[in-house]
């Protein structure tokens, strides 16, 4: 049974961004994840252990926004390895990193990045 589950909307204030000053005081960042799995013995047996746990999937991508990088592009493909690696039973992750309130010249709302593995 192969399922997806979705993390949507989450927010996080960290310190990525090629600008010394994004570095240094840090913005605002939205995240969407999902993330496709075979869930058929965890509903079988109604059994948390034999599936994904979205509160630990949760403390990964935390983990990961909480490690300064240059690149938005660099965060998300560290969130798809490292939630491949915490929870091997993950066969495809998509991952959608806004930086909102992007250091630019103009009024704009977010840029992002989407990245699938």
């Amino acid at each position: 049974m192969i399922t997806t589950l979705f993390l949507t909307g989450m927010k996080f204030y960290a310190y990525h961004g090629c600008f010394e000053e994004e570095q240094v005081v840090g913005t605002h960042f939205m995240l969407d994840v999902a993330l496709t799995y075979d869930a058929e013995a965890a509903v079988a047996d109604d059994d948390v252990e034999k599936s994904v746990n979205y509160p630990l999937v949760y403390k990964t991508i935390q983990r990961v926004m909480n490690e300064p990088r240059h690149l938005i592009e660099t965060v998300a493909d560290r969130i798809i390895r490292e939630i491949k690696h915490d929870f091997p039973q993950v066969t495809h992750v998509t991952v959608k990193l806004c930086k909102l309130n992007p250091p630019l010249e103009g009024k704009t709302e977010y840029v992002a990045v989407q990245m699938e593995g």
